[in-house]
């Protein structure tokens, strides 16, 4: 009798364990293609982890995302965040999965604050006038997510403004990227005071002034990931594969974007599938000797 009970309740167990597992990889997997075909060049267990940060990322930017955006669930998510910090009793999947990976990883509370500060704006202020104003925005929205990037990965704490570089610049593109999809929902991140410098009227109209001043943000983007490349050579091969290919892609979307920068207003930019697994075989033949020689270089 002790063995059937012991036998039927593993299997509950252990059912229970793959369901959660599919719910925080279906929520990973439709937040974007770059990102998740990108991790699945890390080893499983950083795998694992990277999918209940996104997992814990993405529910409460869909809150703010949505039309209309779910003002009421997005507090009621956050009351439940703060009930699993406490004493472990949301009752949520996703928010129980972040905060044992959380304390497990040694994430900051108040980075985790940051970002729902971030999130919370997304329901207040729509419009971004400096470059300051929009810095602000992405310390919570991307670089936070940068430094527990970090901690995932047990990278030295000088990687720390490296891992901050890198999601500002991924953050950025999208503001690029999805200016369109962006306008439509009244919000503008590319500062209004810089548009009035080019004398761009209109992110929705094409023209000469607006390729220039889409083209000076891919220039800042540029830099902003540059910077973060500088410490490329602190993540050991093993993950900078999966790091390097999601870089890399948002670089080939920045390129397409520089090229014909009226390309946002027709469609969103990003790559396919298989051009993302093609960039990761190759930085998996090539990132050992390119981590082999930057080494030397330093």
């Amino acid at each position: 009798m002790l063995r059937n009970f012991l036998h039927n309740y593993f299997c509950w167990m252990f059912n229970k364990l793959l369901v959660m597992k599919d719910q925080l990889n279906s929520i990973f997997k439709k937040s974007s293609i770059t990102y998740y075909n990108s991790t699945l060049l890390f080893p499983r267990e950083i795998r694992r982890d990277v999918t209940k940060l996104y997992a814990f990322v993405r529910v409460f930017d869909d809150l703010v995302d949505s039309v209309p955006q779910k003002v009421k669930e997005f507090y009621s998510l956050r009351e439940l965040y703060y009930k699993e910090l406490d004493n472990g009793s949301s009752g949520d999947v996703v928010l129980s999965n972040f905060v044992e990976m959380m304390r497990r990883r040694g994430f900051k509370e108040e980075w985790v604050e940051a970002f729902l500060n971030s999130m919370e704006s997304d329901l207040k202020k729509k419009v971004y006038y400096t470059i300051d104003e929009t810095l602000g925005y992405m310390w919570g929205s991307a670089e936070v997510v940068g430094l527990m990037m970090m901690k995932i990965l047990n990278l030295r704490d000088e990687a720390a403004y490296y891992a901050r570089m890198l999601g500002r610049a991924m953050q950025y593109l999208n503001f690029i990227r999805d200016v369109r999809e962006d306008m439509e929902m009244g919000r503008q991140y590319l500062p209004v005071n810089e548009m009035k410098e080019f004398k761009v009227s209109s992110l929705l109209e094409c023209n000469e002034a607006f390729k220039e001043f889409m083209r000076f943000n891919l220039k800042r983007y540029f830099f902003f990931q540059k910077e973060a490349e500088r410490g490329y050579h602190m993540i050991p091969s093993r993950y900078l594969i999966a790091v390097k290919t999601a870089g890399d892609m948002y670089k080939w979307t920045a390129r397409r974007i520089m090229a014909d920068p009226c390309v946002v207003n027709r469609m969103k930019v990003k790559p396919k599938r298989r051009r993302v697994l093609a960039q990761g075989l190759y930085n998996f033949l090539g990132v050992p000797i390119w981590n082999l020689i930057s080494f030397h270089r330093i």
